[in-house]
């Protein structure tokens, strides 16, 4: 862009240094020679259309007059609008009263040169001026320009206008660029700016899932802002550009084939084309030559409505086409104005006679007629007279008129703000003098100061105004390509989007009357990975763009619901997710219940180990006068039994749901029981020493350690664990707590125990060592009263379980540490009940005839002889 502007500066640097005047008294030196359609007035409005396309960079060397390349290919006409507009307003009483507008139109070719050249033939004399006292530039014939039709040669002309406050108003140019007030300070437009137009795209493609897109455009500013913006707010929304792809201005076949052969390799099934309609035409030919189908074309508003791309040829690749396109009105009066247009030898049909040779493939006869457009001498010859209405309708239809309706708000907002400057009345104001005050000529700056103010509304019931960057109101209108019956393409119209609405209600669809590409009612799908489904996320490819990834499914604990989900979410608490992560679950409760196998074994055990007791105290109660039982002090035996009838019963609290009463309830039980039994163990044992010293002379053991001594050592450590566990239960009471750490998807429910149980352990731990070292000491008794022996057998059953208890409690995972703990009581118990009892049940029951006072004096007499003389 900034070669451009130098470019001008150049020549008007060569034009200073080439003339010995001062700035102020510059003068024209020669005639651009360009063509022009001009009508005279009382105030000429300049217009710069590009009535061609496709014009070669020309070879400038700053040396000699470049030459003037010819345009080719005629693309269209808007000068008519503008025409009829200019007529319209002369014809109106109301506005601009007794002042005549006239007009002055050039080619711009859409190229950057051709429309400088015209802006500099606009600003200055028709006529060659040979008058040094007639400035060039600040009092020019033409106070204002309508025009042009792409963003880069608007910045160039806007860059040349600016510093002289000449108005230029655009009908076309969208670049967000050109709002730049201080770049372009008399630059107007009646399109909206790009920014909003991409918000609308941006919407569209989000809307129907399209994540992956491509993008095309041209080395223009048009294109490069364009797409940029648009990438940055795809991105912003998750998706992405499959690729991005700028044409040279003037592209070459292979350059033009290179850039089709990636639209054709690309998985990318919608492409976003930012570009003008005579920018696109050659690659487009080319994606008609290959057939190239199937690809969701989405406009840009340059060539959403371009009647060059309209015709039958393009119709398989275009079809469906959608794009946002400026407001269109309904201008019957426009319609007859065109069909009443004839070719002439006139100036001011210069253009007309191009446009109808263009139409008609024929060629006018019209002495006179300067035509860059080089016609074939083959084509035959037409008289001018032929109808239009049986022609292509894209050029008459006025049902849906777009861009010349921008053209036409452009006239009429010069109107106005002449009007106003020119201090005009209207016949109701003043019947009786009609007219206009201020003097002419007038100044561009003062024309531009009006013109920023201006705020009317139209015949179409829209209002006109322009904002402090001279903006209009962005509003457009959502077109689909659709072909008709007669095999013309028509511009439907299937929504709108209004920028200035609320968020969520800017862009509005009627999706069923959309038809897509390939003449489907399917929206065509085009993204880098289908969506994830529910239950998994998606994760990104090294090196690759976000909108490319793999599916991985939810871990365990996390769900997603939703397709395309970018994240798991993790379940709530006491929540899993099911089996296809989809829903989160409330998780299975584990606790060790009466029904599950282990349980019953467990409580079978308990319920044995309960009966095996009562038929031991049943025997004993049956056989209590015999003398084994009563040397073994039946009183002590039937306590032991009891405490260890409860302790095979405590295991039925250990096994089922936990509640806060069997937390409570099921350490104390199993202490205080398992005390019980320690403490009348440690008595038995002290007993069995005490008789052994009560048969020395003079030992007075026996006394001392009587039944009721007997009764308080077991009271004594009964009552200390007894106050023991009230203590821990007031201060640290357990209590059922659900744990979710030790297997996933499961609640374990359990007792939070604290130190209730370590303390009750380490308690009957201590006794049992005090009982085992007693017992130790009299394991060389008699072998008939021998208890000591047994005991001592007992306890190391003991220790062996509870000390093998303890890793295996902490390593047990849910409810086997429950298990673990029923084990170690059922075992430490069966272990005393076997050690103590058995040995006399067998005596009792299958050698009865040891169990005699006799047998067992004469040993236990024998015995202590033997020790005592030893």
């Amino acid at each position: 862009m900034s070669s451009h502007i130098i470019r001008v500066l150049l020549l008007l640097l060569a034009t200073v240094i080439g003339s010995s005047e001062p700035l102020g008294h510059c003068r024209q030196l020669g005639d651009l020679e360009l063509p022009a359609q001009e009508v005279d007035g009382d105030v000429i409005i300049g217009g710069l259309f590009p009535l061609h396309i496709a014009m070669s960079d020309p070879e400038l060397t700053y040396r000699v007059k470049p030459h003037q390349d010819q345009c080719t290919r005629v693309c269209g006409n808007l000068t008519p609008t503008m025409v009829f507009a200019v007529e319209e307003i002369n014809n109106d009483t109301h506005l601009l009263p007794g002042i005549r507008l006239g007009y002055r139109v050039l080619d711009s070719c859409d190229h950057v040169h051709t429309s400088l050249r015209g802006a500099l033939s606009l600003v200055n004399s028709s006529q060659k001026q040979e008058n040094a006292a007639l400035s060039c530039l600040f009092r020019s014939p033409v106070p204002v320009i309508i025009g042009l039709a792409s963003s880069t040669p608007t910045r160039a002309v806007a860059h040349m206008l600016g510093p002289f406050r000449i108005p230029l108003v655009s009908y076309f140019a969208t670049c967000e660029c050109l709002k730049n007030k201080q770049e372009f300070p008399s630059f107007l437009r009646t399109a909206p700016s790009d920014l909003f137009q991409v918000q609308g795209l941006v919407q569209l493609v989000s809307h129907f899932g399209w994540r992956w897109v491509g993008a095309i455009g041209t080395e223009d500013d048009y294109s490069r802002n364009g797409i940029q913006a648009f990438l940055e707010q795809l991105h912003d929304r998750g998706g992405c550009l499959a690729f991005y792809i700028l044409l040279p201005k003037s592209a070459s076949q292979e350059q033009i084939g290179h850039v089709v052969d990636e639209l054709e390799a690309s998985s990318a099934r919608v492409i976003v084309a930012f570009s003008t309609e005579g920018q696109l035409y050659g690659l487009l030919n080319e994606v008609v030559r290959r057939n190239l189908t199937g690809r969701q074309w989405i406009a840009s508003e340059a060539w959403v409505t371009a009647s060059l791309l309209s015709g039958l040829q393009y119709h398989d690749v275009l079809s469906g086409t959608l794009g946002f396109a400026f407001r269109s009105a309904s201008m019957p009066a426009l319609g007859e104005f065109l069909h009443r247009l004839r070719p002439s030898s006139r100036p001011e049909s210069v253009f007309i006679n191009m446009f109808w040779e263009e139409l008609f493939s024929c060629r006018l006869d019209f002495t006179g007629t300067t035509d860059l457009l080089t016609v074939a001498p083959e084509r035959p010859a037409c008289s001018g007279t032929e109808d239009l209405r049986g022609r292509n309708p894209v050029y008459s239809d006025v049902s849906q008129v777009r861009v010349s309706y921008n053209v036409y708000k452009a006239v009429y907002a010069i109107a106005h703000a002449l009007h106003q400057l020119l201090q005009c009345n209207s016949m109701e104001q003043s019947p009786s003098n009609v007219s206009c005050k201020a003097l002419l000529p007038l100044e561009p700056q003062q024309l531009l100061s009006y013109l920023k103010r201006v705020n009317f509304t139209n015949t179409f019931g829209e209002k006109v105004h322009f904002d402090s960057n001279g903006e209009p109101v962005p509003l457009y209108d959502l077109v689909n390509w659709q072909s008709d019956d007669s095999g013309f393409m028509r511009f439907w119209t299937v929504g709108t989007f209004d920028a200035s609405a609320p968020p969520g209600q800017q862009l509005l669809l009627d999706e069923d009357a959309i038809l897509w590409t390939g003449r489907r009612k399917q929206v065509p799908v085009s993204v880098c990975t289908e969506s994830c489904p529910p239950g998994s996320r998606q994760a990104s490819r090294p090196h690759e763009p976000p909108c490319c990834f793999d599916c991985i499914p939810c871990a365990d604990g996390e769900v997603s619901n939703q397709s395309g989900s970018t994240e798991c979410t993790r379940c709530p608490s006491f929540h899993w997710s099911d089996r296809d992560r989809i829903f989160c679950v409330l998780m299975d409760e584990d606790f060790l219940a009466f029904h599950e196998s282990l349980a019953i074994i467990l409580v079978t055990l308990s319920v044995l180990g309960f009966a095996v007791t009562l038929t031991v105290t049943g025997i004993f109660y049956h056989f209590q006068s015999t003398p084994i039982v009563r040397a073994n002090n039946s009183e002590l035996s039937f306590l032991l039994l009891l405490s260890l009838s409860l302790c095979f019963l405590c295991v039925l609290l250990f096994v089922g749901r936990p509640t806060p009463w069997s937390c409570l309830v099921r350490q104390a039980a199993f202490g205080i029981s398992f005390v019980l039994s320690i403490s009348c163990i440690l008595t038995k044992t002290v007993v069995v020493l005490v008789a052994f010293r009560s048969t020395l002379p003079g030992s007075d053991a026996a006394r001392l350690f009587g039944p009721l001594q007997q009764r308080m050592v077991i009271f004594s450590c009964t009552s200390t664990q007894m106050v023991l566990c009230a203590s821990c239960l007031s201060w640290d009471p357990p209590y059922p707590s659900k744990n979710t750490a030790y297997q996933a998807g499961k609640i374990i429910l359990e007792c939070e125990e604290g130190v209730t149980l370590y303390l009750v352990l380490s308690y009957i731990g201590v006794l049992s060592c005090v009982c085992f070292g007693l017992a130790f000491l009299g394991r060389k008794l008699p072998d008939t009263f021998n208890e000591a022996k047994f005991i001592t057998f007992s306890m190391l059953i003991f220790f062996a379980v509870w000390i093998s208890f303890i890793p295996a409690h902490h390593s047990s995972p849910g409810k086997y540490t429950v298990a673990v703990e029923i084990f170690a009581i059922l075992a430490s118990s069966f272990g005393l009940l076997f050690c103590i009892f058995m040995p006399k049940c067998y005596i009792i029951l299958l050698r009865p005839e040891k169990n005699v006072k006799k047998g067992m004096v004469t040993k236990q007499t024998v015995h202590n002889k033997k020790s005592f003389s030893q």
